[in-house]
């Protein structure tokens, strides 16, 4: 009986050192002291096992490195210092000099958070066919560690009923902020069935809830997600939409509006072309601007 438990406290022993060896990696750690005095530059690199080279890299702040302060970071010295976050933790070492800092790192991912996720869905363990050193659930978590997802942030964005998620939309909502409020409030604003990936569009081209209703009170209710993406991208502001307005183009489509702002067609052309007897339509008014009207 006792060799028998003995055995099995071996295997799991050995089971679950093999669990900590797997979600091991190790690297080197540069920082940079930050403009903002509570902050610092902290990038992350190491090899894959098919010679490539894996970098992540974040803003932080002190206060959640643990073991490292801006006086330590800026007197210089040897240090000693963790990340750590839900998903692992992050142990560095090394010497700071002048506000730069650099070292190396060992990441031991958490198990429980792994259990955890697959609990709500996200399945930290699958393995990808783009991995370059096939250590797909080491790299999850530590990327996890690196950008704070956590299972608060899958709970909330389950909460908003947005159809399947992700790992990979995990790791795009912790980047790009986006959360169940702003889900639901693109849902009411009249964009039901919005992806991750139109969701975070929406992030990088600031249209919200706000900007849905502007473009709306300018006459274009029922434009698709990807128009509002273009009058973004193109700058094209109520202001400039009033001023070609004002100069009798009164019947204009995004796509219009578009090209308008492509080939610099403002209130003032618009004014010069029609003395010089161009029709007021934007199609013209393009050839007009590269120089082949009247050809």
């Amino acid at each position: 009986m006792r060799s028998a438990l003995g055995l099995a406290f071996i295997v799991l022993v050995a089971g679950s050192n093999a669990v900590v060896a797997q979600s091991m990696l190790t690297g080197e750690w540069k920082a940079t002291a930050d403009l903002n005095p509570d902050k610092i530059h902290l990038s992350f690199e190491r090899r894959t096992e098919r010679g490539g080279r894996s970098q992540m890299g974040s803003t932080y702040a002190y206060d959640d490195l643990q073991g490292l302060s801006r006086e330590q970071a800026r007197s210089g010295g040897a240090v000693k210092f963790s990340l750590v976050r839900e998903a692992g933790r992050i142990d560095c070492e090394g010497v700071f000099q002048n506000g730069e800092g650099s070292g190396t790192f060992r990441f031991t991912g958490s198990q429980s958070f792994v259990s955890a996720m697959k609990s709500r869905g996200f399945d930290f363990e699958k393995n990808s066919f783009a991995s370059d050193d096939g250590r797909d659930s080491e790299n999850r978590l530590f990327a996890a560690t690196t950008l704070n997802v956590t299972t608060a942030l899958a709970d909330d964005l389950l909460s908003a009923d947005f159809g399947k998620l992700d790992v990979e939309d995990l790791f795009k909502a912790a980047i790009f902020k986006v959360d169940s409020k702003f889900m639901r409030e693109m849902k009411a604003s009249g964009f039901p069935n919005l992806g991750m990936e139109e969701l975070v569009k929406a992030r990088i081209f600031k249209i919200d809830a706000g900007f849905v209703s502007e473009v709306a009170r300018m006459g274009f209710d029922k434009e698709p997600f990807e128009s509002l993406v273009k009058m973004r991208i193109f700058k094209v502001t109520p202001e400039f939409i009033n001023e070609a307005r004002g100069e009798g183009l009164t019947n204009l489509s995004v796509e219009d509006l578009v090209k308008m702002r492509i080939f610099k067609i403002d209130g003032e052309f618009i004014r010069q072309a029609r003395a010089e007897g161009v029709p007021l339509e934007v199609e013209k008014l393009v050839r007009k601007r590269i120089g082949v009207w009247g050809k």
